[in-house]
């Protein structure tokens, strides 16, 4: 069995390795920064629902989590799968130490 520390480096590993993308940690660090912009992440799916082509599902990168909606027909992947996302980042709110944010998935890529 992994050690948790080994799979979250890997997980880092992988999201750093795939062009452009962000850590959720620097996205939500940071949301007004990246509010209303296009950005990529890539990680592991934690959890996941969908139905007739839309769905939601939450991204950890080993950084942090990030809720991304699938609108574009294209439906949740399943929990446990590995995923690039590309989307619009929308900060909803930030209360001390806390980021609510959703990622708009316009293209979804294996990373």
């Amino acid at each position: 069995m992994k050690r948790p520390s080994t799979v979250w480096a890997g997980l880092f590993a992988l999201a750093m390795a795939c062009p452009g993308t962000k850590s959720i940690k620097e996205l939500l660090d940071d949301p007004g920064r990246y509010d209303g912009k296009t950005v990529r992440i890539a990680g592991e799916v934690k959890s996941s629902i969908g139905a007739l082509g839309f769905g939601a599902y939450q991204v950890d990168d080993g950084t942090g989590t990030l809720a991304v909606v699938s609108e574009s027909g294209s439906g949740a992947p399943r929990t446990g799968a590995r995923v690039g996302v590309e989307g619009e980042f929308r900060s909803a709110f930030t209360i001390g130490d806390r980021t609510a944010a959703v990622l708009m998935e316009k293209k979804r890529r294996d990373p």
